[in-house]
């Protein structure tokens, strides 16, 4: 099986073409390269002989001269919820043009696609209104997961609206062309090949910030620290992803909420206390009392329907998570360091 993966020099890309590779398959990667970090991932697929078309994702007459694909991994996104705010144009190009444009290679090829979604589909209002008490203590219960069926009306952010718009054109594109798709809507996924940057995800900066003794905030809520979210080991993610892709001709056409759940999550203080045990450093935080309208106090993943199908469920923990990131972080950080 050949295989493209867009934002194949990325983070989620990357793990997943070395994972793929390893597995037999012929993987090649579509990336522009223009995020930093990018040609350090770069290289690691070059190791493994893994081809990288630098070509951008909305420019479609490039993407139509790439090869024939059995299979596209869509990871491509500019993934900052923030930047949404000051950049529209360029998420919105990316984020959604360029979904639709590797449906329109994907109708020309006939190939399938599995599409990586964002649980930041789901309105703000209905994130903030699940904790309605101000966030002040730090034992706030997971009582409530979020699922395929949780509602989705209302604003959301624009990267988040983006993500959303990407899932319904698949699921237009396979009713009007017979295209072949399976919708991962992930929360957050953080491990090995994260630089620790603010653009990346919280989990590898807060690691990166304590080997580099730099001192932090608390932004939101108070400036308490209690905000919570689940968070999915990469290779969590890879292990998935490869039994869709071995199960895809009995399971497509499908949408499912993926993500550390139950299994694997932390507040931001939970997370500060783990840093602290890994790295053996402990840094000092200020508090900003001020929310971003962006910003959700609370988000766990319902696995229910992922784990029916395939029988897949988190096998880390969010220790484990951090623990693998620091590693990889305190062993590349002169090589890290080179490429920002």
């Amino acid at each position: 099986m050949r295989i493209l993966i867009t934002g194949g020099c990325g983070f989620v890309g990357t793990n997943l073409a070395l994972y793929l590779s390893s597995k037999g398959f012929v993987i090649d990667s579509f990336d522009n390269l223009s995020r930093k970090g990018s040609k350090y991932n770069l290289n690691l697929l070059k190791k493994k002989k893994i081809k990288n078309y630098k070509f951008d994702i909305t420019n479609l007459s490039e993407l139509k001269k790439l090869p024939k694909y059995n299979l596209i991994l869509d990871c491509c996104a500019e993934a900052a919820v923030e930047v949404s705010k000051k950049d529209i144009d360029k998420v919105i190009n990316t984020n959604l043009i360029g979904t639709i444009n590797i449906l329109k290679k994907a109708k020309k090829d006939n190939s399938n696609i599995i599409f990586l979604s964002s649980s930041r589909i789901y309105p703000l209002k209905v994130l903030n209104n699940v904790i309605k008490k101000k966030i002040i203590n730090s034992t706030i219960r997971i009582n409530k997961m979020f699922g395929e069926k949780d509602n989705i009306q209302g604003p959301k952010t624009i990267y988040g609206l983006t993500k959303l718009a990407s899932e319904m054109f698949i699921e237009e594109f396979s009713y009007a062309f017979g295209l072949k798709y399976i919708i991962n809507r992930c929360g957050v996924i953080s491990g090995p090949l994260q630089f620790g940057k603010q653009d990346q995800g919280f989990v590898s900066l807060w690691i990166w910030n304590h080997i580099n003794k730099k001192n932090m905030k608390y932004i939101g809520y108070g400036g308490y620290g209690n905000q919570i979210r689940d968070v999915l080991h990469i290779k969590d993610l890879c292990e998935l992803i490869f039994l869709q892709i071995k199960k895809f001709n009995k399971f497509n056409n499908m949408l499912f909420t993926v993500g550390g759940s139950k299994k694997s999550n932390t507040s931001l203080k939970q997370l500060t206390v783990m840093c602290r045990k890994v790295t053996k450093n402990k840094i000092k935080f200020k508090r900003i009392s001020k929310t971003s309208i962006y910003d959700i106090p609370y988000f766990i993943t319902d696995n229910s329907l992922v784990t029916k199908i395939y029988n897949w469920k988190p096998k880390r923990n969010i220790f484990e998570v951090v623990y693998d990131t620091f590693l990889w972080l305190k062993k590349e950080k002169i090589k890290i360091n080179k490429y920002f």
